[in-house]
């Protein structure tokens, strides 16, 4: 007996030695620097590439204002959605590492061909004849090749910006160590300080190489900055823990939907007869809830030889759904009112062109030799949205908690209202700053020269970048944080997703309303409010119209928020206080 015991731990000492290599020699701190310096550089390059990019559109492509803010509207509204697809396919079919692979392959490609348009004369429309004041339009194939350059950054950003996170998570998660959760918190903190830093880079380093070094130089280095970050991804490659695709939440969804028009003519079990429907083993929720209970019909079971497998599994997705799949999309559902809250504030924040053809015809000088770039002043969005939140979180909470002697936190729906009224007060800022700054041009006689500079600080814009700085940080990570504690721990991937779809869904509605008010405003050879000429144009009505949005916005987000009723931790407590 004592023989077999010995033997008995001896061999799982030597299964548990040979193991350790599979389990453990794979992924770790080691994988860390690779991962989040993949991820950095790409939001340095593709980041850098943005706010310039009205100005090279009107000036080397001979682009209006409308039309070349409605193109980067277009441009931010496919980099914003991508993630969601880049989710799906990496979840679904090829995995993280080949997707933040293939992405980082894609990005690189994107900027050699953005590069390519200011290195080849070819590329671009030649230069405006001054003599006659013409300029000739772009022809097909210039738009095409920047276009595809537009397309190709696109799914580079798709394929690694939802999973460099996640990917990073699957190398630190280590269920058996105890240290385990406040690992992720560090890598988490680590993550998110690089891409704020990451942003500021771009918006500082890369705006400042292109105003002083051209175009040519600009988009090198994004380019140089973005190979780099294929490099160091690949580099790692030995030592990344590699997990394979699995099933995708947003597969299950479609599938709900579908085998629920399929039974809509079932009739729906008698109540409490748990035994119709369709559940995992071992699950607590045996039947679906009532609300949108036309869903239900997805997983009632019609003849359970044929709709159960032997492992007690749907024989056909597609025709069967469980009760789990059937909730997760009601809890989706139910959140989407709010979530359409936010988007009119994600147009605010999407206002990047017309804020750097103000600063550009304003002084920006901070000393006799510096001068800030028109395209950096997004940075003090950035800023103000890191200062606020480590205020929040270091200085206004505990001294509250220590005030009340108890625990205090400001609740995620407060936050989210608070957020988007800010909004609407930088969008009353812009509105009459910009009013300030065209009657100065106008007053030194500066109508017909947009590119003339006024005399009038550019810092005044700042005033309006920091209130959506502070408007992101309560709406934006209320919201972020209200679909996480809201949605099933399932479902976090969704969480993470819904606010880059907001952000998608905002550039295109910002199309439409910059497209809507040229067309109206232009109509009877009347000049645009954006018009290419800012000082013959009304911009600063153009942000009015934003601000009566942004308040009719935040009256439908009060109904939307009384119509949901209490959060997750509301109910909890009302629960409570009821049981006592």
């Amino acid at each position: 007996m004592e023989d077999t015991k010995m033997e008995d731990s001896s061999n799982q000492r030597e299964m548990s030695h040979e193991e350790m290599p599979e389990t453990h020699s794979k992924g770790g701190l080691i994988t860390m620097p690779f991962i989040i310096a993949n991820e950095s550089f790409e939001k340095v390059a593709s980041y850098g590439l943005v706010p310039n990019m009205i100005l090279y559109l009107i000036k080397d492509y001979h682009m209006g204002v409308a039309k070349g803010t409605n193109i980067l509207f277009f441009w931010q509204a496919a980099t914003n959605f991508t993630p969601i697809l880049g989710a799906f396919v990496a979840d679904s079919y090829l995995g993280r590492f080949l997707t933040i692979g293939l992405g980082s392959i894609c990005s690189l490609l994107g900027m050699i061909l953005l590069w390519l348009t200011a290195m080849v004369p070819q590329s671009k429309p030649p230069p405006c004849d001054l003599m006659t004041q013409t300029c000739s339009s772009p022809t097909s194939a210039q738009m095409t090749l920047l276009f595809f350059s537009f397309v190709l950054i696109s799914l580079g950003a798709g394929g690694v910006r939802p999973c460099s996170l996640a990917f990073g998570a699957d190398q630190l998660d280590r269920r058996d160590n105890p240290k385990n959760v406040r690992v992720l918190e560090s890598f988490f903190g680590w993550y998110y300080a690089s891409a704020a830093i990451s942003v500021l880079i771009a918006l500082t380093g890369i705006v400042y190489i292109q105003d002083h070094f051209g175009y040519r130089v600009g988009f090198g280095v994004p380019a140089i900055l973005m190979l780099l970050s294929a490099l160091v991804f690949f580099l790692a490659s030995p030592f990344y823990l590699k997990q394979q695709a699995s099933k995708s939440l947003l597969t299950g969804f479609v599938q709900v939907i579908i085998v629920a028009y399929k039974n809509r003519n079932l009739t729906f079990p008698l109540p409490n007869s748990t035994a119709s429907y369709h559940h995992k083993r071992d699950s607590n929720v045996v039947a679906p809830t009532d609300k949108l209970r036309f869903l239900n019909k997805a997983c009632i079971i019609k003849n359970p030889e044929q709709d159960i497998a032997l492992d007690g599994s749907a024989a056909n997705p597609w025709s069967l759904c469980t009760v789990e799949q059937v909730e997760e999309l009601k809890a989706l559902i139910k959140v989407l009112p709010l979530w359409s809250t936010g988007i009119i504030m994600s147009i605010n924040l999407s206002q990047n062109s017309f804020p750097v053809l103000q600063a550009s015809s304003m002084d920006r000088d901070l000393t006799k030799k510096f001068q800030i770039p028109a395209g950096s002043y997004g940075m003090f969005n950035i800023i103000s949205l890191a200062l606020w939140v480590i205020f929040y979180d270091r200085a206004i909470l505990p001294m509250a908690s220590k005030i009340k002697g108890k625990p205090v936190r400001i609740g995620v729906k407060l936050r989210m209202g608070i957020g988007l009224f800010l909004t609407c007060i930088a969008m009353v800022v812009s509105a009459i700053v910009e009013n300030a700054r065209r009657k100065e041009a106008i007053r030194s006689g500066f109508q017909n020269n947009p590119t003339a500079v006024v005399k009038m600080s550019a810092m005044w814009l700042v005033p309006q970048f920091c209130l959506n700085g502070f408007a992101e940080a309560f709406t934006a990570i209320g919201q972020t944080e209200f679909f996480y504690s809201e949605l099933p721990k399932s479902m976090s991937s969704i969480a993470a997703a819904l606010f880059g779809l907001g952000l998608a869904v905002a550039n295109v509605l910002a199309s439409v309303v910059v497209s809507i008010i040229d067309d109206i405003t232009s109509k009877g050879g009347k000049e645009s409010w954006v018009s290419s000429n800012i000082n013959k144009g009304r911009i600063d009505n153009y942000y009015w119209v934003l601000a009566i949005l942004s308040f009719i916005n935040l009256f439908y987000y009060f109904l939307c928020a009384w119509a949901y009723g209490p959060t997750g931790r509301q109910a909890t407590k009302v629960k409570l206080m009821a049981g006592r």
